[in-house]
């Protein structure tokens, strides 16, 4: 397989895919959707009670939404994660939980006003702040508060959506689009037809221009003449688009991706062979 980037930025990648099969690129998507570890909350620890501040104001630690609730929204709030951490149950502390597997998080915040994902705030390393700071958790007013520990392990999304990194990955064959210069009269339907604005006409002559935005939907070829123009879509070669939610890079979420179905693949080898 070869990649080409046609475009990439930190949290979304289009490339084409060429010299795969469909099972090949297949793969690829259900990686970049399922297998990529990540960094999520799992387990919060809500304080209730009253607490005081520095004036000696009272709050009491409570919100107007059920537990359930703001636990939800925190697992889902992207963390930057470090793809050389540990699943809990690979690590040497057998899950207990250390800084190898796991990252805790505090929130402790006094009304009135919005918590939000910008209020969680990484016990150690600032490097895991999350990366959406405007993320709303829960509205509270002035004699409310919250206060929460949250503790962060990584997990893969075929588990939990929380764990997942891609998000509208999708691949489609790379159009092989032809234009027979016998039978094109130029009459710039297809050019006026075509709703992805693939078509020009240069000189009094149409030529395929951006071809890599055609879908295949075929209008042009129904509008132009006969034998005119031909669009079919490759079977070795896929225009492959994704994004991430900014836990990982685009880039890093690609090589993560490869580097598993290239594990997965040795193993299935191996296997063959030891079966002679």
């Amino acid at each position: 397989m070869k990649i080409k980037f046609l475009e990439l930025t930190n949290t979304s990648a289009r490339f084409v895919l060429s010299d795969a099969t469909p099972a090949e690129a297949n793969a690829l998507r259900r990686t970049l959707l399922s297998e990529i570890p990540k960094l999520a909350i799992d387990k919060v620890e809500i304080l209730l009670g009253n607490i005081r501040d520095e004036s000696g104001k009272e709050y009491e630690s409570v919100t107007p939404l059920f537990d359930e609730i703001i636990v939800h929204r925190l697992a889902m709030v992207p963390l930057p994660t470090d793809l050389s951490m540990k699943f809990p149950s690979e690590c040497g502390c057998k899950g207990e939980g250390c800084q190898s597997c796991s990252v805790i998080y505090t929130i402790n915040k006094k009304g009135p006003g919005m918590v939000y994902s910008g209020d969680l705030i990484p016990l150690g390393d600032p490097k895991f702040k999350p990366v959406d700071d405007l993320i709303p958790i829960v509205k509270i007013n002035e004699k409310q508060a919250v206060l929460l520990y949250a503790t962060a392990i990584m997990g893969r999304a075929k588990e939990h959506a929380k764990w997942q990194v891609a998000h509208a990955v999708g691949y489609k064959y790379y159009p092989d689009v032809k234009i027979n210069g016998e039978k094109c009269t130029g009459c710039t339907e297809c050019i006026n037809s075509c709703p992805k604005k693939v078509f020009e006409n240069q000189d009094g002559k149409v030529v395929a221009k951006t071809v890599d935005a055609c879908d295949l939907c075929g209008a042009c070829v129904e509008a132009c003449p006969k034998g005119a123009l031909s669009v079919t879509g490759s079977e070795k070669d896929f225009i492959f688009t994704f994004e991430t939610d900014g836990s990982l890079s685009a880039k890093a979420a690609l090589i993560k991706a490869l580097d598993i179905l290239s594990t997965s693949f040795g193993r299935v080898k191996d296997t063959l062979s030891m079966l002679g």
